[in-house]
């Protein structure tokens, strides 16, 4: 199935504009600039044997009089899965393991401090299917084979990991959940936090697999910075975003499964927002490819059955508070996002634009307890001198 005309949007702009109306339209696009770093040629050699871009960025920041940096090499991973559908479930999770570790070991090389990759990434993005045999790729997240192997990493290169994987609760019963597990630097078990929001549009019929999370909005305090996940769909949601902040994340990573003819215009926008509402950074992750599965399947919008999902564009990227964000990964290749950024610039933003001084929590916690009561009435004002219907005997 061909892939997109374009690659990559920044490349297309600096390809066909000039290079000082190129630097003017990235700043209007991505605000304030992020230089390029300079990939090791090792690194680079490594990852063009093995099939995946390596993009580099910085961040800049401000010096503080008062406070030393604090410098953090943030990096994601996106990629497509390596064999077909159709394999044995533990030949395409080993083999989807093996080309990660190649790319971890490239971060590693690079110092990545903090690593995220994307979501569900042990396998196809199957949840359009509703099949239940995929379900035997859920694991523990303390004991199952994802920890096991990213512990390792996370030890070997000082690291922490942000895995997003589907979770088998073994104290409920062996219920589902979709579960972003956190792996300390020290190859350690920090927690995990489960999906808030469960799509119900088009193929994403994640509903069948699992429902709601039940662990509200943990932020964990790492040896780089106090991180968080909002996964996938809870990216539209802003309160799930802002209540991340409010927990004081540094650092919110969205690991993601989307696809273009759904959702590619507004991927540039959400995690952008949200770092400049909550005064963090985000970093927004999507997996990449055109996965096609065995039986076809239906969207319910009255459209022909089909056997993939659409293609997933990639796209990943980093954003800051200051509303300036990386360019973005391709969006028909895997690659690795290195970024250096300095979390000074979280309380630099939020002590020039006070939102969470000029926020009003109090008058949002009254309108949404009013808003979740069964008997809720708008508060709506309504001309007297409009006509209205009269009711009916």
């Amino acid at each position: 199935m061909p892939g997109p005309k374009v690659s990559s949007v920044c490349d297309a702009l600096k390809k066909h504009l000039p290079a000082d109306v190129y630097d003017e339209v990235r700043t209007v696009l991505y605000g304030p600039q992020t230089p390029e770093v300079d990939v090791p040629a090792a690194v680079k050699a490594n990852a063009d044997a093995q099939n995946f871009e390596v993009r580099a960025y910085k961040i800049p920041c401000p010096e503080e009089q008062m406070r030393k940096p604090r410098m953090v090499r943030v990096a994601a991973i996106q990629n497509d899965i390596v064999l077909p559908t159709t394999a044995p479930l533990k030949e395409q999770y080993d083999a989807i393991k093996d080309k990660l570790e190649g790319i971890i070991h490239e971060a590693g090389r690079m110092g990545v401090n903090v690593l995220g990759l994307q979501e569900a990434w042990t396998g196809p993005f199957f949840f359009c299917t509703r099949e239940k045999m995929w379900t035997e790729l859920a694991e523990c997240p303390e004991t199952g084979p994802s920890f096991h192997f990213l512990s390792k990493l996370a030890k070997q290169y000082n690291m922490v990991i942000v895995s997003s994987i589907l979770e088998r609760d073994l104290q409920h019963c062996g219920t589902i959940w979709n579960t972003t597990v956190f792996i300390g630097n020290n190859g350690n078990y920090l927690g995990k936090h489960r999906k808030n929001h469960i799509p119900r549009v088009g193929d994403f019929n994640e509903a069948t697999y699992y429902t709601e999370g039940n662990t509200g909005h943990p932020v964990f305090e790492t040896a780089f910075g106090k991180i968080a996940s909002n996964i996938c769909y809870g990216r539209h949601h802003p309160l799930n975003w802002h209540v991340f902040g409010l927990n004081g994340a540094e650092i919110v990573f969205n690991p993601s499964a989307t696809v273009g003819a759904l959702s590619e215009p507004m991927w540039a926008i959400e995690a952008r927002n949200a770092a400049i509402a909550n005064s963090y950074y985000t970093v927004a992750i999507n997996r990449v490819g055109t996965e096609v599965f065995a039986n076809e399947f239906t969207s319910g919008d009255g459209k022909p059955a089909h056997k993939d999902f659409g293609h997933f564009y990639g796209s990943s990227y980093i954003a800051a508070p200051n509303a300036s964000r990386t360019p973005a990964l391709s969006r028909d290749k895997s690659g690795l996002l290195v970024v250096d950024l300095d979390l000074n610039m979280c309380r630099q933003v939020k002590d020039k634009w006070m939102f969470s001084i000029t926020g009003r929590p109090e008058l949002y916690a009254e309108s949404l307890s009013k808003y979740a009561r069964h008997d809720f009435q708008p508060q709506v004002v309504t001309d007297p001198s409009l006509e209205r219907p009269r009711a009916k005997l």
